[in-house]
């Protein structure tokens, strides 16, 4: 059966709130939790759907509207803790122990739910994720990704989406009329989520890191990132392999800040190849 949206979606009740997610895959297989990034119409079925079906051959594949996002609950910037969504999301789904895999936000949560779970984490996979502190080589500032993010929060039309999307990619052809759409159209349904993450913005980062905390993580960790990214520089990552003990980094030339979506095939095959190895 082919794997839809529609097919795969479902929510669950949580103590951090309703939370939706796309699942799929054998219910007895290892559990894989999927967690999308900050930009506005972000959804795990969005950053992943090109992986989705792939995982979900073989493993138990959870993509999760993170609170805030997608067709999960709002929540404002006091009330956002995603570790413990996720942790929530796990209990109420009956998993004790996942690999979680993260692109840039989801990246960043599970970094932080790597040390502050750490009895509930098989190994952690990021793509394009912030190192949570500043860099010797990438702006001091909001990087021109950063910028059309938080316009795309300000003024989501289709036009800014599709600036959105294009600084996403390094290949443009990636930046679909449909997948421009589709995130216009979510931001479109849930104007409470944009209001919550721009009343955000100054007073508190999506997800903070405590570097100290970062260096005691002991799970295998496989740290991917694009060379051409210009929403996170990849320094960040190599910041984040230097800090993690048991881990390895990916970068991938030609490739920006969606790199499960640019180089699916890769990022697929790389993924279960280290699942299976670690």
């Amino acid at each position: 059966m082919e794997l839809t949206y529609e097919n795969t979606s479902r929510f669950v009740d949580t103590p951090s709130g309703r939370i939706h997610i796309n699942e799929a895959g054998p219910a007895g297989g290892e559990p894989l939790v999927l967690l999308h990034g900050s930009g506005p119409g972000a959804t795990g079925w969005t950053n992943f759907s090109n992986n989705i079906p792939v995982f979900a051959e073989k493993y138990h594949v959870v993509a999760a509207d993170m609170p805030g996002w997608g067709e999960s609950d709002p929540v404002t910037w006091q009330q956002r803790n995603h570790p413990q969504a996720v942790a929530d999301l796990l209990d109420a789904l009956g998993i004790e122990q996942a690999t979680l895999i993260g692109n840039s936000m989801g990246g960043g949560t599970t970094i932080r739910f790597g040390y502050e779970h750490p009895e509930r984490v098989r190994r952690l996979i990021t793509m394009g994720s912030s190192s949570g502190s500043s860099t010797l080589f990438g702006p001091a500032g909001l990087t021109e990704g950063l910028k059309i993010l938080q316009r795309g929060y300000r003024d989501p039309s289709f036009a800014v989406m599709k600036e959105l999307v294009d600084v996403m990619t390094y290949d443009s052809t990636f930046a679909t009329d449909e997948l421009i759409q589709g995130r216009a159209d979510m931001v479109a349904a849930h104007p409470e989520h944009n209001r919550n993450f721009l009343d955000a913005v100054g007073k508190r980062a999506v997800v903070e890191l405590d570097q100290a905390q970062v260096r005691t993580i002991q799970a295998p960790t496989l740290l991917f990132h694009g060379r051409d990214d210009r929403v996170v520089h990849f320094e960040h990552s190599l910041r984040l392999t230097s800090l993690i003990p048991d881990s390895r980094l990916v970068l991938i030339n030609r490739c920006g800040h969606w790199l499960q979506i640019e180089h699916a095939a890769e990022f697929n095959r790389l993924v279960d190849e280290f699942i299976t190895n670690n």
